[in-house]
């Protein structure tokens, strides 16, 4: 079964050009593991990490691994619509396995213990990233310079981000969804 880790940004713009990305991602993971059952690695953050597992458990015969930053209640706190918690709670209650992860000092260090655990959980990774400095601790581009250190296959599917201090999305035009591979 290979394990393919998510991590990526939460607001995102152009969602069509997104998904377009993650199937080519998939498709590619598809290629280079034929034949293997999928499991998704994923903290089901709203945004990226929900949008990939969804494609990811449409295949059938694919399993979801959660590791939990927080307690459930306290986790959906950071989420900004009922929908996202609505999508959370339905893909959560479709996990294999449901990791609570020991509690943190903070907030961030409890975002970034839940990305090195999907790091060192997966064969490959995928990342919805803009390629930019993190916005904080524990955030998508922490998570891929580890996933690099690692020598670990790369999906990179590129998306905007946010505006800093806002949860304005924003998008990288032309570049909004397409895929760059590492090790894949």
């Amino acid at each position: 079964m290979i394990r393919i880790g998510v991590t990526g940004h939460r607001i995102l713009a152009d969602v069509e050009r997104v998904e377009d990305g993650v199937r080519q991602a998939l498709r590619r993971i598809a290629d280079a593991f034929p034949g293997e059952p999928w499991t998704a690695v994923s903290s089901l953050a709203e945004g990226a990490d929900q949008l990939v597992v969804q494609h990811i458990l449409a295949r059938a015969g694919s399993r979801l691994v959660v590791p939990l930053p927080l307690p459930t209640e306290d986790y959906l706190l950071d989420f900004g619509s009922s929908g996202s918690r609505e999508r959370f709670r339905q893909l959560l209650a479709r996990a294999a396995e449901v990791v609570e992860l020991p509690a943190a000092q903070s907030r961030p260090q409890a975002y970034a213990a839940a990305g090195v655990y999907v790091v060192d959980h997966c064969e490959v990774l995928i990342a919805l990233w803009d390629g930019q400095g993190g916005q904080g601790e524990g955030g998508t581009a922490s998570i891929v310079a580890r996933a690099r250190g690692c020598g670990l296959p790369l999906a990179w599917v590129h998306v905007g981000n946010r505006k800093p201090g806002t949860v304005e999305p924003t998008s990288l035009g032309a570049e909004q969804g397409q895929v760059t591979l590492e090790n894949l």
